[in-house]
């Protein structure tokens, strides 16, 4: 039982760390803002036509919040714009 327990919360925390390691990675600069250019650029699919629209208007508000310097608001649109890509 209690090795079953231990597997179980070992399983739960290996899981976790990419999701943890992601936002921490998060950051709002020109780089990262390239990077999230460069991926949006590769969506080429007519399918994806709809999501690449929504992440290039949050990226665009990520801009503005970045030259506003608002590094929280930067980072909140840079987020959106990678679950509008499905990244997240």
């Amino acid at each position: 039982m209690l090795k079953c327990t231990v597997a179980v919360i070992v399983f739960a925390l290996a899981s976790a760390m990419p999701a943890f390691a992601q936002n921490t990675m998060m950051k709002c600069d020109d780089a990262s803002m390239m990077k999230m250019q460069s991926d949006m650029d590769a969506m080429t699919d007519p399918a994806m036509k709809e999501k690449k629209e929504m992440a290039s208007k949050e990226m665009k508000m990520a801009k503005d919040s970045m030259k506003a310097k608002k590094m929280d608001d930067c980072k909140m649109h840079m987020e959106n714009a990678m679950k509008s890509m499905g990244k997240m």
